[in-house]
């Protein structure tokens, strides 16, 4: 009758061990092909979801324009907020419900060699791929299609192994962040905390886990059982804060109302007494989520184990809501080679009908220029006028495109353009964001060019330079303060094989600015100067513009005590840019 019935189940497990990361798409390929030989589903077409670690999403507001215009205004909007060059992304939009009078869209994207690794190992099990969905999407459809009748603001929390997505739904208006926390966070303080690998950490946490609610709680556990409670509730201790700092943006950016009911999706959430433990950090009535409320199941399906592992399939069947047509967001992620695969079927028939009309046209031709040869040599000459006259055609349209070509270079232009106007303010922005703490300060921020992580401070052409000079301050009016930049030389016997000496003169690259000094203090606390490495540490996991290096490679001078009573202590440290951009050009500029 137009839902969903659930035929066949398996599920799978793999380990999400941050050691083993290299080994995780053979994980997921050879589980793959373990669920495609038990369901038995030959080479069918699998819808499947990207975790949203993976993905990276965005509401945007817009402003009142005409329809016809969106989809331009959404491309220039993704420009903006997509922290990587469109090309090197698929990424997809969809209209969601905003206020009255408002337009918002949720833009969606992932990397494209990501999407393509996973996508192969998807496949490498036999395979094909018919959707690709963001996983926060997919659990958003099963909400609103398990849970029509809520009305009030109501928080899905979906406890993955390192990823915990957040899913509001206030009527038809909808917000999703993921946030790095999840059961792998978890299963790593325990093999820290007992020295353990990751595997065992894992078992003890699934067969002895439970979360510590309070010292009445604790007391009635045996000592070894109440420490592993009470360390996994502390482990858990992130999350409540990241929930009311996603809550409070969700209110004031995007007009929503505070949540009023929670419910518990995912893996994470089998640990015991999370529920309560939720219930009394967030206060809000508790319930584990449902996405089989609509969803009738098959007699040969295990009603038991669906019953245990229900609230784990949200993005299950979410998917399956895309192929009925009844799914209130859809995301298109699939690759390039799957969107070309669907092009190509998409004209078949188009295909084998002009092939059929051509061969019926060809046949009668021949037939009729048996007795009729004077009218086809009419014909003939008529189609030889027409191709003079479509000729005449030729040259206005090729000046149309060369103009269309201009513009498309002139737009790139001011796209890059206003892409470099706010860099410098959104780098600071990331930058704020993830190095804030109420005991270290910085206190000074300096773009170098020639930076080589490998080699400290030096690059290969010398000393890393500063671009601006160090009394910028008080440069005279009319003057630069930009400083000497050291410009890099091709190689002069490369450059003779492209003209000689003169052009070995001549090729001088532009210097990049690859790297960031920053200058800071810190001050007495309880972790010390140890609470810049943690902020380093914070910043190498989250932020979009820097590519931190391990502790043991970070180029760092710092203070580690307190000297003589003093408030504060100097430090001071390189970040490397995840993406160079030119330096700007000074009065002067040496080679």
């Amino acid at each position: 009758n137009g839902g969903l019935i659930l035929e066949k189940y398996e599920s799978t497990t793999i380990l999400a061990d941050p050691a083993l990361e290299m080994t995780r798409l053979s994980q997921v390929q050879e589980a793959v092909s373990g669920l495609v030989e038990n369901l038995k589903v030959g080479k069918a077409k699998v819808s499947y979801a990207i975790s949203g670690q993976s993905v990276f999403s965005r509401f945007i507001k817009l402003p009142p324009i005409e329809d016809d215009n969106i989809e331009q205004l959404v491309a220039f909007e993704a420009q903006q907020h997509v922290p990587f060059p469109l090309d090197e992304v698929v990424w997809d939009w969809q209209p969601i419900e905003g206020g009255v009078g408002e337009k918002e869209v949720a833009i969606v994207a992932v990397k494209g060699d990501t999407l393509n690794e996973i996508n192969d190992a998807v496949t490498a099990a036999g395979v094909g791929t018919l959707v690709v969905d963001a996983a926060p999407m997919a659990l958003y459809n099963a909400l609103r299609y398990n849970y029509p009748e809520v009305e009030e603001t109501t928080l899905l929390i979906d406890i993955g192994a390192k990823t915990c997505n957040l899913v509001y739904l206030e009527g038809k208006k909808m917000f999703t962040r993921s946030v790095a926390v999840g059961g792998a966070s978890i299963t790593t303080a325990i093999a820290k905390e007992y020295g353990i690998s990751f595997s065992e950490a894992e078992m003890q946490k699934c067969t002895n886990g439970q979360v510590a609610l309070n010292t009445v709680h604790t007391s009635q556990l045996d000592e070894a059982t109440a420490a592993l409670a009470t360390l996994i509730r502390n482990s858990l201790g992130k999350l409540p804060a990241e929930i009311a700092r996603t809550t409070n943006y969700y209110r004031s950016q995007h007009g929503g109302k505070a949540p009023k009911k929670i419910l518990l999706a995912g893996g994470g959430a089998n640990l015991a007494y999370i529920a309560d433990f939720f219930q009394e950090k967030l206060r809000l009535p508790i319930e584990f989520f449902n996405p089989l409320k609509q969803v009738s199941v098959g007699g040969g399906v295990d009603v038991d184990r669906i019953s245990a592992e229900a609230h784990m399939l949200g993005e299950l069947v979410g998917l399956g809501l895309r192929g009925i047509g009844k799914a209130s967001l859809e995301v298109d992620l699939v690759p390039n080679t799957v969107a070309h695969e669907r092009d190509v079927a998409r004209r078949k028939p188009y295909l084998i009908a002009a092939s059929a009309i051509f061969l019926a046209g060809s046949l009668a031709w021949a037939i009729s220029n048996a007795s009729k040869n004077d009218e086809a040599s009419s014909r003939l000459q008529k189609l030889d006028r027409d191709h003079v006259t479509l000729l005449s055609y030729h040259k206005p349209l090729k000046k149309l495109a060369e103009k269309e070509k201009r513009l498309d270079a002139y737009q790139k232009q001011l796209m890059s353009a206003q892409t470099a106007r706010s860099f410098w303010v959104n780098m600071l922005s990331d930058l704020a964001h993830n190095f804030a703490s109420d005991t270290v300060w910085l206190v000074d921020f300096d773009p170098v060019v020639g930076f080589n992580c490998n080699s400290g401070a030096t690059g290969k052409g010398g000393m890393a330079h500063s671009v601006v000079v160090s009394n910028f301050r008080s440069v005279s009016y009319g003057d630069s303060a930009l400083g000497k930049i050291n410009a890099v030389v091709a190689p002069e016997s490369s450059a003779r094989k492209r003209g000689g000496r003169r052009a070995a003169k001549d090729a001088v690259a532009q210097p990049m600015i690859n790297a960031i000094r920053v200058k800071g203090f810190w001050r007495g606390g309880s972790d010390g100067y140890k609470t810049v490495y943690k902020l380093l540490r914070q910043l190498r996991d989250n932020s979009v513009y820097f590519d931190v290096p391990r502790q043991e490679d970070l180029s760092i001078t710092l203070s580690d005590k307190l000297e003589n009573g003093d408030y504060a202590a100097p430090f001071e440290f390189v970040l490397p840019l995840r993406h160079p951009i030119p330096a700007p050009k000074g009065k002067s500029m040496t080679r």
